[in-house]
Protein backbone atom coordinates (compact mmCIF):
# COMPACT_ATOMS: atom_id res chain seq x y z
CA UNK A 1 0.00 0.00 0.00
CA UNK A 2 2.93 2.42 0.70
CA UNK A 3 1.60 3.95 3.30
CA UNK A 4 4.06 4.69 6.38
CA UNK A 5 3.26 2.84 9.79
CA UNK A 6 3.10 5.23 12.54
CA UNK A 7 2.29 3.00 15.49
CA UNK A 8 4.83 2.56 17.94
CA UNK A 9 3.99 0.43 21.04
CA UNK A 10 3.94 2.63 24.08
CA UNK A 11 6.77 2.39 26.37
CA UNK A 12 4.93 2.49 29.56
CA UNK A 13 1.37 2.36 30.44
CA UNK A 14 0.34 6.01 31.02
CA UNK A 15 -2.78 8.22 31.44
CA UNK A 16 -4.39 9.08 27.84
CA UNK A 17 -3.48 12.47 27.63
CA UNK A 18 0.35 11.49 28.16
CA UNK A 19 0.64 8.78 25.33
CA UNK A 20 2.43 9.76 22.22
CA UNK A 21 0.63 10.31 19.18
CA UNK A 22 2.46 7.03 17.78
CA UNK A 23 0.24 5.31 20.34
CA UNK A 24 -2.84 5.76 18.26
CA UNK A 25 -4.79 4.64 15.59
CA UNK A 26 -5.53 7.80 14.20
CA UNK A 27 -2.32 9.87 15.22
CA UNK A 28 -3.33 13.10 14.24
CA UNK A 29 -6.88 13.26 15.90
CA UNK A 30 -5.23 10.75 18.97
CA UNK A 31 -8.32 8.51 18.53
CA UNK A 32 -8.61 4.62 19.06
CA UNK A 33 -5.61 4.02 21.49
CA UNK A 34 -3.52 1.23 20.44
CA UNK A 35 -1.55 0.14 24.35
CA UNK A 36 -2.86 -3.46 24.72
CA UNK A 37 -4.65 -6.18 22.87
CA UNK A 38 -7.82 -5.05 24.26
CA UNK A 39 -7.46 -1.79 22.53
CA UNK A 40 -6.74 -3.12 19.40
CA UNK A 41 -10.05 -5.34 19.51
CA UNK A 42 -11.84 -2.16 20.45
CA UNK A 43 -10.29 0.24 17.51
CA UNK A 44 -11.27 -2.48 14.97
CA UNK A 45 -14.59 -3.16 16.71
CA UNK A 46 -15.13 0.87 16.60
CA UNK A 47 -13.34 1.66 13.06
CA UNK A 48 -16.44 2.86 11.32
CA UNK A 49 -17.71 5.05 14.09
CA UNK A 50 -14.80 7.35 14.00
CA UNK A 51 -15.91 10.57 12.55
CA UNK A 52 -13.96 13.55 11.35
CA UNK A 53 -11.40 11.82 9.43
CA UNK A 54 -10.32 11.32 5.36
CA UNK A 55 -10.08 8.65 3.40
CA UNK A 56 -6.38 8.90 3.82
CA UNK A 57 -6.21 8.92 7.57
CA UNK A 58 -8.53 6.00 7.70
CA UNK A 59 -5.87 3.81 5.32
CA UNK A 60 -3.33 5.03 8.10
CA UNK A 61 -5.41 3.99 10.87
CA UNK A 62 -6.14 0.52 9.42
CA UNK A 63 -2.32 0.16 8.73
CA UNK A 64 -1.49 1.48 12.50
CA UNK A 65 -4.13 -1.30 13.70
CA UNK A 66 -2.55 -4.07 12.06
CA UNK A 67 1.17 -3.77 12.99
CA UNK A 68 -0.49 -3.39 16.81
CA UNK A 69 -2.52 -6.30 16.20
CA UNK A 70 0.38 -8.32 14.89
CA UNK A 71 2.54 -7.11 18.20
CA UNK A 72 -0.28 -8.41 20.02
CA UNK A 73 -1.01 -11.84 18.51
CA UNK A 74 -4.14 -10.66 17.05
CA UNK A 75 -5.32 -11.79 13.52
CA UNK A 76 -7.04 -9.45 11.20
CA UNK A 77 -8.77 -10.85 9.04
CA UNK A 78 -10.41 -7.59 6.94
CA UNK A 79 -7.61 -6.87 3.86
CA UNK A 80 -8.36 -3.12 3.80
CA UNK A 81 -10.00 -0.27 5.85
CA UNK A 82 -13.06 -0.81 3.28
CA UNK A 83 -13.76 -3.85 4.77
CA UNK A 84 -14.11 -2.25 8.78
CA UNK A 85 -17.10 0.53 7.60
CA UNK A 86 -18.79 -1.83 5.06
Amino acid sequence: MGMEITWRPPQARASRAALPASAFAFPRERKEPLVDAAHVRSAIARFSRVSGVNDRERALAFENIRAAAAHYGIAVHAGSWHDLVG
